[in-house]
């Protein structure tokens, strides 16, 4: 199984992974072929990826701690929280700590936390998906710092609700396909305000929760907002937010812009350690993030092109590599796999767009 842009896949190609919208109806079948029109459909969707299987990623399976119908019905679940009629107002608090309570179940029973970035969403439904992947990568990042109980509890829920006053922006804003103007930015800033007045109103909300919400936006440097907060006047909890914001608003296509990719994501942010983000909330954060997600198309510095079919734990920059090209650019009649680890002449140079 590999995750390919839409733009790439062909008739034919078949789908790995069923996908579903986040009213929890069938969009698309696993092992269902695409055809030119269901491209089109999907894409109208604002769906821009999908997983499928074919011949040169045989075998290769994309590990997941958070099981897919877990993802599923909690992000259907956020979704529903979000659009209730009364969430420019007020939130039920309750039915947010559920969520993260069984979130908080699921990441605890796993054997090995590594965040691979193998779910497909659309565009239209960013918000909801997002909130949900903030708040499971700020619940691994806190159980990583020691976080527990109460704490780790309020942690998930401010993570989900992080960006509710964002409700009260225009959408014709939000969905705007082109570069913002100065009032606009302006306008969307407001959403951290906006949200802390929200959760202000909301029953079962606790003080941390709506901090992170007022200040998931502010940098250890300063240059945040809405109050420039410097390193330790920012809590604990909005900076791990802040981590995972960023990291999951630049993995992901928007309207507006294309994602970049994971390995140049975590380049970016760290080289951010201590201006943007906290040093030791990142290094926790990263350290369970997939540098090359399984089903990457990597070029190596031979020349040889192939997939990440296996990744490293204890080395996340040298994952075992299904090299399908070799270094003058002929397909291989028999792929091979490569461990990068048993390999220190080897390393990836750049990703390869299959």
């Amino acid at each position: 199984m590999r995750k390919v842009s839409l733009d790439n896949v062909k008739a034919g190609d078949k789908l790995a992974v069923t996908i579903f919208s986040l009213n929890n109806s069938v969009l698309l079948t696993k092992g269902s072929e695409l055809t030119p029109e269901i491209i089109d459909y999907l894409k109208q969707y604002g769906i821009t990826e999908v997983c499928i299987d074919d011949e040169i990623s045989k075998n290769i399976a994309v590990p997941g701690f958070v099981r897919a119908e877990i993802l599923q019905e909690t992000k259907t679940q956020v979704k529903k929280i979000m659009t209730h009629p009364s969430i420019k107002t007020s939130v039920d608090g309750e039915a947010v700590l559920k969520i993260v309570e069984k979130l908080i179940e699921e990441i605890l029973q796993s054997d090995q936390i590594i965040i691979n970035l193998s779910d497909i969403r659309s565009i239209d439904d960013y918000m909801f998906s997002h909130s949900v992947n903030v708040a499971i990568f700020s619940l691994v990042t806190g159980i990583t710092l020691g976080f527990e109980g109460e704490e780790l509890r309020n942690l998930g829920v401010g993570a989900i609700l992080h960006d509710v006053g964002k409700v009260r922006i225009s959408d014709s804003i939000l969905k705007k396909p082109t570069a913002l103007t100065i009032g606009e930015y302006e306008e969307v800033r407001k959403h951290t305000v906006f949200g802390y007045e929200i959760l202000g109103n909301s029953k079962n909300i606790a003080a941390d929760v709506r901090e992170i919400s007022l200040y998931h936006h502010e940098r250890m440097d300063g240059s945040g907002y809405p109050y420039k907060l410097k390193g330790n006047e920012i809590p604990p909890m909005a900076r791990i937010v802040a981590i995972a914001d960023v990291f999951d608003a630049l993995t992901t296509d928007r309207i507006y812009r294309k994602k970049m990719h994971v390995s140049h994501v975590v380049d970016y942010m760290f080289s951010l350690s201590n201006k943007h983000f906290d040093k030791r909330f990142l290094e926790a954060f990263l350290r369970h993030i997939a540098n090359y997600p399984v089903g990457t198309g990597v070029v190596l510095n031979t020349g040889e092109k192939g997939l990440v079919s296996k990744y490293n734990p204890y080395w996340p920059n040298r994952p075992v590599i299904r090299v399908l090209i070799d270094s003058s650019g002929r397909k291989l009649a028999h792929c091979r796999e490569l461990d990068l680890s048993l390999k220190p002449d080897y390393f990836i140079e750049d990703i390869w767009d299959i």
